[in-house]
């Protein structure tokens, strides 16, 4: 199927074609048709499915731009993922002049009152703020036709759920909702049953989750040797975009400076960064100005970057899908990409978990030495030098230095004065800077079911027991979810104080109750399936 068979507008069909998009991804395909006849939809999908022009373009098609009011609502459960969906849609929406606007703490409440009342035909937005701006007015949302909820299990791990029903609960019951999750825990179907009237469900089944576009490897590697490790790999593969994924907030501001003292151009996000400071390392990271990001995993979550061929998991994650989120990130739009995972030797059981999710296997990889990184690192220089020789505007410059280099030729051989260039240009091993990187306990290895965590344990060759129904049982990710608090928006801090209060205030206020169908109210969760795919 092609998008021009999704009776989509001329207008929206021409900015798909602009974007270089000929083909829907599976979810598209499936939801689109559904979400053009008005229905609700739950799609079931990973991060990097498609998602955002899933509900995107359908939502867009419908907007009336002579109406210059809030016509359709995104929740996203971060900062990054907020930008990231405002950017899509004004690219899909600009040639048909809709306004698209995103909110989230962290950034100035003032600016983003001042551009809603500007004119906002969609927003897009973290709960805490989205709040904030009902409270104050500045958010009207009785015109809307359109509610989305995005990575709606992220937003349930993170404790947004009183907060989006809060917000629910404000948006006309005649609306069309469209709900897009990775997984389907106990309050999600609940959120189906209380606010959406008969939902068709729209799974992408386990088996897509990851890409034969991506080749994955690991790594077995002691904790303290992991730094060198990586960046001689780094030296060897030379990627020309990558990703380097840290457990933790510290972690990656200690990779970011060791990756920087070894001469590479990186740079960190994670939660504790001024939004200032995150838009402009994404940018440049898009822009080709850096050649690695080093990011936590939900700070990195919903990042659409073209041109990715490496991810570095220097940590293997604590939950087995957010792997599959990581790696994600590459093997994109037709193109090759690469995963390669560090694992210490007591958390090799963890390959397996994961291996079961994403149905396909890891391949163990041999560490590069320093003498291959060396001569690695060589042999780009020597590239370098060639292009550079070729290159008429650097030339150019030669005569400006033509005096003393007729003197260095008299006092020093060819051999001599090449031998000197190389040495500035290619850092010796032996003189390399030590960096440390604190020590973390590895993740320790417990899982029960398929699950990180519990009783028992198994080795990596143990494929067939466990599985991943219990992987949710506790309905979100562990461990770092306290530690590494990267995705509350800074709204939800300042409005969590006055949350209670807020909340009966908005419940009380019309004395609305939850929208249900009568089918709904007789047999609880109505979803009709679109299929498996």
């Amino acid at each position: 199927m092609k998008f021009t068979e999704l009776n989509l507008s001329e207008t929206i069909l021409t900015a798909v074609e602009k974007a270089g998009f000929v083909e829907p991804s599976p979810i598209q395909e499936l939801t689109i048709p559904l979400a053009l006849e008005g229905k609700d939809v739950i799609g079931q999908a990973q991060t990097g499915t498609g998602k955002t022009a899933a509900f995107g373009l359908p939502t867009l098609n419908k907007i009336n731009t002579n109406h210059n009011y809030v016509q359709a609502l995104v929740i996203a459960p971060t900062r990054e993922l907020a930008v990231q969906s405002q950017e899509e849609l004004f690219r899909f929406g600009r040639d048909k002049g809709v306004k698209v606007r995103s909110v989230y703490g962290g950034s100035s409440i003032e600016k983003q009152i001042k551009a809603l009342r500007s004119g906002a035909h969609i927003v897009v937005g973290t709960p805490g703020r989205l709040l904030d701006l009902i409270k104050r007015k500045a958010l009207k949302l009785e015109n809307v036709e359109t509610l989305i909820l995005d990575e709606a299990d992220e937003m349930l791990n993170m404790g947004f759920l009183e907060d989006i029903e809060a917000i629910i609960s404000r948006v006309p019951e005649s609306r069309q909702t469209l709900l897009f999750s990775a997984t389907m825990p106990d309050p999600i179907k609940r959120i189906g049953v209380n606010f959406m009237k008969e939902p068709e469900h729209v799974k992408i089944a386990a088996k897509e989750l990851t890409t034969d576009l991506v080749d994955q490897y690991y790594i077995r590697v002691k904790e303290n040797e992991k730094f060198d490790t990586m960046t001689r790999l780094m030296d060897v593969d030379q990627p020309e975009l990558s990703i380097v994924f840290g457990r933790t907030k510290r972690r990656v501001d200690e990779l970011t400076r060791g990756l920087k003292l070894r001469g590479f151009r990186a740079e960190g996000i994670h939660g504790d960064l001024d939004q200032g400071k995150r838009l402009r390392v994404l940018r440049d990271f898009k822009n080709d100005n850096l050649d690695i990001l080093v990011a936590t995993d939900v700070a990195a979550r919903g990042l659409d970057i073209s041109g990715v061929t490496h991810v570095y998991n220097y940590d293997i994650p604590q939950d087995p899908e957010s792997y599959v989120h990581r790696i994600g990130r590459t093997g994109r739009a037709g193109k090759h990409g690469q995963s390669i995972t560090f694992v210490s030797p007591n958390e090799m059981g963890y390959l397996a978990i994961i291996e079961n999710l994403t149905k396909k296997r890891m391949k163990g990889m041999k560490p590069a030495t320093a003498e291959e990184a060396f001569q690695a690192k060589k042999k780009v220089a020597l590239k370098k030098i060639e292009r550079d020789f070729a290159d008429e505007s650097i030339r150019s410059n030669f005569d400006k230095f033509k005096g003393d280099a007729v003197k260095l030729a008299q006092e020093f051989t060819p051999e001599e004065l090449a031998l000197y260039i190389l040495t500035l240009t290619v850092q010796d091993p032996d003189t390399l800077p030590e960096v440390e990187i604190a020590r973390e306990k590895p993740l320790p290895f417990k899982p029960s079911g398929s699950g990180f965590g519990g009783k028992g344990g198994r080795g990596r060759n143990d494929r067939n027991r466990g599985g991943r129904d219990n992987d949710r049982r506790r309905g979100g990710y562990r461990g770092d979810r306290n530690r590494d608090r990267d995705d509350r928006d800074g709204g939800r801090r300042d409005f969590k104080r006055k949350s209670n209060k807020n909340r009966k205030d908005f419940e009380n206020k019309d004395n609305k109750r939850p929208h249900r169908t009568s089918s709904e109210k007789k047999n609880g969760f109505v979803i009709r399936n679109k299929g498996e795919r």
